[in-house]
């Protein structure tokens, strides 16, 4: 039996140097440092301490240079207001935060609040931000009834109102394919983009979107560790991290991602306020995104929006681990296939028909 791990597992931390060095990067050591100094990086060293160009180098300086000239303007003005004073501290503390995975617990907090408070200065409106990490024994898994999806689409315009998807681009994480009968299962022939009264005859309906891997190609080619598996199987994305390489998209073999080639764009009286700083949190230009089933709803018990939104009941969710849950049964009672599977991704996502 392989004894190779199921997910990608990576240490953010500064790399541990072996016994014999302190950590500065001298053989031997340099003898000017503890033995026992564990701590980790602050949100300035993570910030520099990655892999980058020079082009891209300089350009990180120079913004930080630019947020923290204006910081100190902006603090030094007898003319300016404590609003604006507040919005530029933001910024600044912004600018230099660490990886989320890396963040303690009040650092999560105070990263939620400030953002929280961002939205209100420049808005005016008021949001609900979550930093809810994964609960113990419990890990998410989805199944999909080919016999049951009709094709409404019903499932496609919950996810977008439900993730603050940009409406300008009409950016969607979830993908319904219509496939003739008969054909099998050829994404290359399939009609993602239909505009007629569904269900069509002689076709049937497959959808398709993040899948959750445990074993995630994209984690593995993010260079800035922006990407990567939470304990209840999400594969998440730190948005204020990623530095739009689109790698992650290159290899995800389920065409899972999006990029936003542009500021998203969402009408204020549109925008869902019940946020997750993993999940639905307003994005901004140049970033990676997708499908988090819902982390901000399924953390907090409940279906993702497409789930509840399905029609047809062709779309099931819930913990893996709980053998009592409908995801078991399905797996356990049903036909039931994923896609794609001699690569080694172990998609939490599986197929059945009745």
């Amino acid at each position: 039996m392989s004894t190779e791990k199921k997910w990608f597992s990576l240490d953010l931390g500064k790399k541990e140097e072996a016994s014999s060095s302190c950590g500065c990067g001298k053989s031997g050591g340099c003898g000017s440092h503890k033995e026992d100094d564990t701590s980790k990086p602050d949100g300035f060293d993570q910030v520099f301490d990655v892999p980058m160009s020079r082009r891209s180098a300089f350009k990180k300086l120079t913004a930080s240079l630019m947020i923290g000239a204006g910081a100190v303007q902006t603090a030094c003005s007898v003319t300016s207001g404590d609003e604006a004073k507040e919005k530029s501290q933001i910024e600044w503390e912004e600018q230099f935060k660490g990886n989320y995975k890396l963040m303690t617990e009040d650092e999560k907090q105070a990263t939620v609040n400030r953002l929280v408070r961002s939205y209100e200065l420049r808005k005016g409106d008021k949001i609900s931000m979550s930093s809810k990490d994964a609960e113990p024994d419990v890990l998410f898994g989805y199944a999909f009834n080919i016999s049951k999806c009709q094709g409404y689409m019903d499932c496609v315009s919950a996810c977008v109102k439900e993730n603050n998807q940009d409406r300008k681009s009409e950016m969607q994480y979830i993908r319904i394919h219509e496939m003739k009968d008969g054909k099998g299962f050829k994404f290359d022939e399939a009609d993602d983009n239909y505009y007629h009264e569904v269900p069509a005859a002689g076709h049937f309906y497959m959808g398709t979107q993040c899948f959750h891997c445990d074993n995630p190609p994209c984690v593995e080619v993010c260079p800035v560790q922006a990407t990567w598996r939470e304990k209840d199987g999400l594969v998440v994305i730190d948005y204020d991290w990623c530095v739009g390489c689109r790698y992650c998209m290159a290899a995800c073999p389920y065409d899972g991602r999006r990029f936003n080639w542009s500021t998203p764009e969402v009408p204020a009286d549109e925008v869902n306020e019940n946020q997750h700083y993993l999940g639905n949190r307003l994005r901004k230009k140049g970033v990676m995104e997708k499908c988090t089933f819902c982390v901000q709803r399924s953390r907090a018990g409940k279906n993702p929006a497409c789930v509840d939104a399905c029609p047809t009941g062709a779309r099931v969710f819930g913990n893996l681990l709980d053998p009592n849950s409908t995801i078991r049964w399905v797996i356990e009672n049903k036909k039931v296939f994923r896609l794609k599977e001699d690569l080694g991704t172990e998609p939490k996502f599986w197929y059945y028909m009745d």
